[in-house]
């Protein structure tokens, strides 16, 4: 299976330009292996990489690299990119650091992490291919892919049995479900639960009908929000959230399992390990589908996932990649696999199950898509342009109107 282009969370704004005051060119001594007996790998959410992945990778390195130690402090999403601001640049820095995907243009761009061109055979196959292209700046490689997860469709069986529906096959389809279940689903409730500046979710709409969020044209970054292709998108996009959910037109993508398990939802989107948000005593009625596309095949959704880098400051470098090495080490692969985590070598995705969830997930990950790799991106997350842009869309405002000007917005900030 050949993946291309996956949520991170927001990026800081101006992280670049602190950073790049410090981090620096391959002169400084502070890249040497002259560094401690224990390196440092900072691990991206409290329970992402699952315990029994991180214990294999300790006692691993401590195995093969006796007398040295790996320490691995995990770093909740929300202080990641702030924490990273101010150790990097300095000779405290990690030696190896977890990155969301859509994050880390703002590093790559600005030398923060070490150039891994002329090593990276030397880990073995790795993807999706936009995981590759996200760690890439100016034709030179400086963080891998580490672990991907796709965006698909979690649905109560019992509402859509009740209902007479089948499993949608079109993006037409799902439309007309989603809005038959919330009409015959009583006050409040939602066929499909889609707050109105989900624009993570909402940009699929735009994807699977050929549209854009913004393209790089020669040295200028061009917003497509108002192409053709992305207008019909957003108004299929725009009907959805008018008929098919109660859901706030103000609300954002925050835990969308909540209102399916509490009754009030029967469909929702969100990342694969969603699965594990919905108690076990509800496994039975919960299923799961990749996002139809306008033709039956899955639609284009915004792929979620990180990457993962050695310091340019670190003092070990070869021991950090010794660890990259272990990372991508079939032992390690196979970990994230069985565990619900896309691998980056593709060899073991099978491992991450046979059900309709994996499948759901190979599916949705097989066409997915980043966010423009323009390192001006952390600003608009930071801004946020897109939430401001698909909530006005949620609350009626007309389409082409709103999209031209966020195209103005987008630009501004992309071309920095």
């Amino acid at each position: 299976m050949k993946l291309r282009k996956f949520v991170a969370s927001a990026a800081v704004a101006g992280i670049a330009l602190s950073v790049l005051a410090a981090c620096g060119g391959g002169d400084d001594d502070s890249s040497s292996d002259s560094g401690s007996d224990t390196i440092t790998l900072w691990l991206a959410g409290k329970e992402d990489t699952p315990t029994e992945a991180t214990d294999w990778l300790t006692e691993e390195f401590a195995a093969q690299h006796d007398g040295k130690t790996l320490k691995i402090e995990r770093i909740d999403w929300g202080e990641l990119l702030t924490r990273l601001n101010t150790a990097l640049p300095s000779d405290k820095s990690p030696d190896v650091v977890e990155i969301g995907n859509t994050q880390a243009a703002s590093f790559t761009s600005i030398g923060a992490f070490t150039d891994l061109t002329d090593q990276a055979d030397e880990l073995g196959a790795m993807g999706p291919e936009s995981f590759v292209e996200a760690g890439t700046w100016e034709d030179k490689f400086y963080a891998v892919p580490y672990y991907w997860g796709s965006r698909y469709v979690f649905y109560s069986k019992k509402a859509l049995k009740d209902a007479g529906l089948e499993t949608p096959k079109t993006l037409e389809d799902f439309s007309a479900a989603a809005t038959k279940l919330t009409t015959e689903g009583g006050d409040k409730y939602s066929g499909f639960w889609v707050p109105g500046q989900d624009w993570r979710n909402g940009i699929s709409w735009v994807f699977a009908h050929g549209g854009d969020i913004a393209v790089q044209e020669g040295d200028a970054w061009v917003g497509k929000l108002s192409s053709p292709e992305s207008v019909k998108g957003l108004e299929q996009w725009q009907q959805l959230t008018q008929k098919a959910t109660s859901a706030p037109k103000d609300g954002k993508d925050e835990e969308p399992w909540t209102p399916f398990v509490n009754g009030e939802a029967a469909m929702f989107m969100a990342p694969s390990w969603a699965r594990w948000s919905v108690p076990e005593d509800m496994a039975d009625d919960l299923g799961a589908f990749a996002l139809p596309g306008v033709d039956g095949e899955a639609a284009p959704v915004f792929a979620g996932g990180s990457n993962i880098a050695v310091s340019a400051k670190s003092k070990n470098q070869d021991l950090s990649f010794d660890l990259l090495k272990l990372i991508y080490s079939d032992d390690y692969q196979q970990l994230l696999a069985k565990n619900g985590l896309g691998p980056a070598n593709d060899e073991f995705t099978s491992l991450m199950g046979d059900d309709e969830f994996a499948q759901a997930a190979i599916a949705a990950a097989g066409n997915s898509k980043l966010t423009p790799t323009s390192p001006n991106w952390a600003a608009v997350e930071t801004s946020s342009v897109m939430e401001e842009f698909f909530g006005a869309i949620a609350s009626g405002e007309d389409v082409a109107t709103v999209a031209k000007a966020t195209d103005a917005k987008l630009e501004a900030e992309l071309n920095k």
